[in-house]
């Protein structure tokens, strides 16, 4: 499995190479723009899990074990401050996303909060305000590195919105694959009423996600919707109405990770990679890239597993190999 893995740092200069052909080619009339670089399970209510979190940690880091095993949960959790990013939450996702990415046991992160009403406030604005001019600009590289490294996860992601999620919030989600929130949740990048802009990616991640002319006009007017409008807008994949846990959104995003996890777990990985850097070029580098991708699935056990299986009328059992 670690052999097999390993082998999509190889895919990631196949790519390059992929993209670098198809640039050459008579056919590519655009022009490339560049490539982007153990213990309970599950319990019914979403809130067992199979390791140990401390009540104080404002991270939370649980590896869901059973029929969940694969899925880790990753937990927001600084309740005096709304789950507001400050240096010391930074510091513990970036030491987290940096144990997850070459965990091959991995299979899909969720991020959620752990406080009621609250998936992030942003920034740290008490915090902020004791920063010297030259601080806050160091702290803003560390979070959008924090955040571009959380995005580039091999595996999937997927953000659990039930609450509040401004600024920081928002961008956190932005860069997760896939969002899922509850219709009470509200959403917005608000940094113009600060004065400054989003800095963690909000204004790269959010035209590409719901347009350019309409992310303009929320960045612009600071405007704040709810989950309702967030999917109408194709902000988030799915609402869910809230429940008395306020967990809502986790559940969803709990059932969609379970969905993945029967899947051939190379396969979604190379499929994520296909896709994140084939959208930032054009489609005759892109479909080098697909060619790229698919080659590094052929010579995989997984493959011939899943074809067995398939005359054997049964479910397969992938290795990751």
């Amino acid at each position: 499995m670690a052999a097999s893995l390993g082998g999509l740092g190889l895919l990631q200069g196949r790519v390059r190479l992929a993209a670098a052909a198809a640039a050459a080619s008579p056919l590519n009339r655009s022009g490339p723009r560049g490539l982007v670089r153990g213990g309970a399970a599950c319990s019914p209510t979403g809130r067992g899990y199979s390791s140990e979190a401390k009540g104080e940690e404002e991270l939370r880091v649980r590896y869901l074990d059973e029929e969940n095993q694969g899925i880790v949960v990753l937990g927001l959790n600084r309740s005096r401050a709304k789950n507001a990013l400050n240096k010391n939450l930074i510091k513990m996702m970036s030491k987290a996303v940096d144990a997850l990415k070459s965990d091959k046991k991995v299979r899909t992160v969720i991020f959620r909060s752990e406080v009621p009403g609250i998936f992030c406030a942003g920034a740290d604005l008490q915090e902020r305000a004791k920063m010297h001019s030259s601080e806050v600009s160091s702290f803003v590289s560390k979070a959008r590195a924090t955040i571009n490294e959380m995005a580039n996860l091999p595996v999937p992601t997927i953000a659990a919105i039930d609450g509040i999620a401004l600024g920081g919030g928002l961008e956190l989600a932005l860069a997760c694959d896939i969002r899922v929130a509850a219709s009470s949740a509200k959403m917005g990048l608000v940094e113009t009423k600060l004065a400054i802009i989003p800095g963690a990616g909000g204004t790269q991640r959010l035209p590409r996600t719901i347009g350019v002319s309409l992310a303009k006009e929320l960045i612009f007017s600071a405007r704040i919707v709810d989950g309702e409008e967030a999917k109408s807008i194709g902000l988030i994949s799915h609402v869910v109405e809230q429940n008395e846990s306020g967990d809502a959104a986790y559940r969803r995003a709990l059932a969609l990770a379970q969905e993945f996890l029967p899947q051939g777990p190379l396969a979604i990985r190379v499929a994520k990679l296909a896709i994140n850097q084939g959208m930032e070029v054009d489609l005759v580098t892109a479909l080098a890239i697909e060619e790229a991708c698919y080659a590094q699935t052929i010579p995989t056990k997984d493959r011939i597993e899943g074809l067995l299986a398939f005359k054997e009328k049964r479910p397969p059992r992938y290795k990751g190999e």
